[in-house]
């Protein structure tokens, strides 16, 4: 396994990995517990939006994951002042980004809410789900060597020489196939892919949990559901 790049809600690696592993594991990412707002009551809404609108958008703000009992989290959002209400105004939970919008009040209006914060599975609803994980197999990508100064211009991936053809490897961050493919589409040349074994693999956070987590507890929770199955069939 080889990391290519790591920010704060992303990490992007290389690794030797069976596609059916990797997806595997990209579905468990939605079998994580995650803290989300579930229940929402309304007592006062002067807004132009429905009540149902503002429970959407509440529902979606990422909260700080954390484990909770099954009575959840207790939180309060009681605005009368004009203008954005935004989700760092949501009192009882530690919120993630705290200037996402949720609605706008005019002079005079007021919100009132009362929310309780639960965990569940993204498989339930989006509310729950951590982030995101995709694939993709390095390629090896074959040119006519004519295109070796063409391709320069576009990425700094290794290049190599065999015969009248060149070879480079699809194994960055950005992906180079389709690029490529429209130079020799171009020139007039022939274009051939050939995929190696390994993958390139991005998970990306909505910021409840880091991206190694991510990884880490989906592969954590499809081993147990694994062995559980195992033990049923003996």
């Amino acid at each position: 396994m080889e990391k290519i790049q790591k920010n704060e809600n992303q990490i992007i690696f290389k690794a030797s990995m069976e596609e059916s592993l990797a997806n595997a594991i990209r579905r468990y990412v939605n079998r994580i517990p995650i803290l989300a707002i579930d229940e929402i009551e309304i007592t006062k809404n002067d807004s132009v939006l429905y009540d149902e609108t503002i429970s959407h958008r509440m529902g979606l703000i990422p909260l700080k994951n954390k484990k909770v009992s099954e009575k959840g989290v207790e939180l309060k959002l009681n605005i009368k002042s004009e203008g954005i209400v935004n989700s760092g105004e949501i009192k009882g939970a530690e919120i993630v980004y705290e200037n996402i919008p949720i609605v706008i009040l005019n002079k005079g209006q007021e919100l009132d809410i009362k929310a309780t914060a639960k965990q569940g599975l993204g498989i339930e609803h989006a509310k729950w789900s951590p982030g995101l994980m995709f694939y993709r197999n390095v390629c090896e990508i074959i040119l006519d060597k004519s295109l070796k100064e063409e391709i320069k211009k576009i990425c700094d991936n290794d290049i190599k020489e065999k015969g009248d053809k060149i070879v480079i490897i699809d194994d960055k961050k950005q992906e180079i196939c389709d690029v490529c493919e429209g130079i020799s589409q171009r020139y007039k040349k022939e274009f051939e892919t050939k995929p190696t074994e390994e993958l390139i693999v991005t998970i990306e956070s909505w910021g409840q949990i880091p991206t190694e987590k991510i990884f880490e507890e989906s592969v954590k929770i499809l081993k147990k559901d694994l062995n559980e199955f195992e033990k049923e069939m003996k």
